[in-house]
């Protein structure tokens, strides 16, 4: 079975300004590409496709506007991200109609974040740490995706999307 979850892929522009944030390479920090950007409302794990359309057919999805800030952060100690909030009430919703399928939630509560960076143990936070960040964008549409994970990284499809609003 594939591995799946559920997300909000940031438009462009967006994007563009999380580009601008400091990247530089270092030792044991590994930024995340920028195609790969995205907020997970719901990690599936290993889940049928058929599972989770059904899950969602004719479900409710209000309309959200995100918004990223209010500077880069850090969670769960070795994961660089940017805050996301305004995505609860998708979320809760996705999770309810979702709840059947793929691996239980191990989380009980969304936190909701865009991950760009992952440290090693033992290695310095990186200069993007604290950088302001101020982005807001509307939601369009929810994405199922495929994850697969690489040696060079994870890589993700889209496979499905449902309208949001």
């Amino acid at each position: 079975m594939p591995r799946l979850f559920l997300a909000v892929w940031p438009p462009e522009d967006v994007v563009e300004e999380l580009h601008a944030l400091p990247r530089k390479d270092q030792r044991g920090v590994r930024f995340l590409a920028p195609e790969t950007w995205h907020i997970t409302l719901r990690f599936l794990g290993e889940a049928r496709v058929a599972d989770v359309a059904d899950a969602l057919e004719g479900a409710q999805l209000l309309a959200a506007t995100v918004r990223l800030g209010p500077a880069v952060d850090v969670l769960a100690e070795r994961t660089l991200v940017v805050p996301a909030d305004g995505l609860d009430q998708l979320a809760d919703t996705v999770r309810q109609r979702t709840a059947k399928v793929g691996e239980p939630e191990a989380r009980r509560r969304f936190v909701g974040h865009l991950t760009i960076a992952r440290i090693k143990p033992h290695v310095a936070m990186p200069r993007a740490l604290g950088t302001s960040i101020s982005a807001t964008f509307d939601v369009d549409e929810v994405a199922l995706v495929l994850s697969r994970l690489e040696p060079s990284g994870a890589r993700y499809e889209t496979i499905e999307t449902w309208p949001v609003g």
